[in-house]
């Protein structure tokens, strides 16, 4: 069964490799595209051929695959066949010292980055992150972000994007409008923030309204009682109007952070139901469990016309690479960062 226009998740898959089973499920729900996590990974020829493997599944060459690759923690693709790139504090650092630096070592990482993703046929980096971190939240965010003044955060947020861009791969920024003030881990429960409108429009939101150019965004799983009281941004109709869309001014396509963290109720698929229904145009789905899958694809229909217009065009006209040196770029970056440039602090 094929169907005209895909429907509007990203989904993970179990293993090193598509199974029949993995297969036949995704060539009959057609999901947009895929995510890879740790234990999708090997080498760079696994990589490929399940990449090769899943885009079979859904007949579609061009269907883009997502992993979260920021450095620090938060890395799936490690060493021996890729490099460690250091976390974001550590070009926060370098930035309050001096600004250029900074801004050109970002750059540089950002490119250091997609050059490890472009040639597997990974398509989308779940970078950068926007948060800003306030004493007392959860240590979820912690170090992978950038720093604590929202202009600083804003300038090496567009600098790696820039060269997230550069080397033919496109980025998130997330997670929007802002997690660094969050209390709880949204993977393992629900925070609600209590800031005022005014505190958010001045810290939180300013990252992201800077870069609200972004092809891509993704939610964050989290309560503003000032915007929504009862919903998560993910599932806020309001808050995507109000916020996203409206103040903040996002214009791409947004994504919700995975259905899979416990921060939602319902089922996958009430979840993956909820989210489009707020304004979501993408729900993602990480965990590769088949049974939840088959909830989610349930609860969603293949993407309409207008929003099928929409979001081809962002995964269909991939940036060109730029020319690289490699060698040159780490040799730089270990010059301005120290030897973090290549493992982490």
């Amino acid at each position: 069964m094929s169907h005209a226009n895909p429907r509007p998740v990203i989904f993970g898959c179990a293993g090193l490799e598509v199974t029949p089973e993995e297969a036949q499920f995704f060539k009959e729900t057609d999901p947009l595209g895929f995510i890879l996590f740790a234990r999708n990974v090997r080498d760079p020829d696994q990589i490929r051929a399940l990449i090769g493997g899943l885009r079979s599944a859904v007949g579609r060459e061009d269907a883009p695959v997502f992993i979260d690759q920021e450095g620090g923690r938060v890395a799936r693709l490690k060493p021996p066949h890729w490099r460690e790139a250091p976390p974001g504090i550590r070009f926060g650092k370098l930035a309050q010292r001096d600004l250029g630096l900074g801004i050109e070592a970002c750059r540089l990482n950002g490119r250091l980055l997609a050059a490890d993703l472009e040639p597997l046929g990974i398509t989308v980096d779940c970078v950068p992150v926007l948060d800003i971190p306030v004493p007392g939240s959860h240590d979820i965010i912690g170090d992978r972000a950038y720093g604590t003044d929202p202009e600083l955060v804003a300038t090496l947020g567009r600098a790696l994007m820039d060269g997230v861009i550069a080397g033919g791969v496109l980025p998130i920024i997330k997670h929007i409008p802002g997690h660094g003030r969050a209390k709880v881990d949204s993977h393992v429960g629900l925070p609600v923030v209590d800031a005022d409108l005014a505190t958010l429009e001045a810290t939180d939101f300013v990252p992201f309204r800077a870069l609200r150019d972004a092809p891509l965004a993704m939610t964050a799983h989290i309560v503003y009682t000032a915007i929504d009281k009862k919903a998560a941004i993910t599932v806020s109709a309001k808050g995507i109007a109000e916020i996203i869309r409206g103040s903040i001014g996002f214009g791409g396509i947004l994504i919700s952070d995975d259905l899979c963290m416990e921060a939602l109720g319902g089922t996958p698929g009430q979840r993956a139901r909820a989210a489009m229904g707020a304004g979501c145009d993408l729900v993602l789905h990480c965990n590769g469990v088949i049974e939840d899958m088959k909830s989610v694809a349930a609860a969603l229909e293949p993407m309409n016309a207008e929003l099928w217009r929409r979001i081809k065009p962002v995964f269909g006209r991939m940036p060109q690479p730029e020319p690289l040196d490699a060698p040159a770029i780490v040799a730089r970056l270990t010059e301005l960062l120290g030897p973090a440039a290549q493992t982490v602090a």
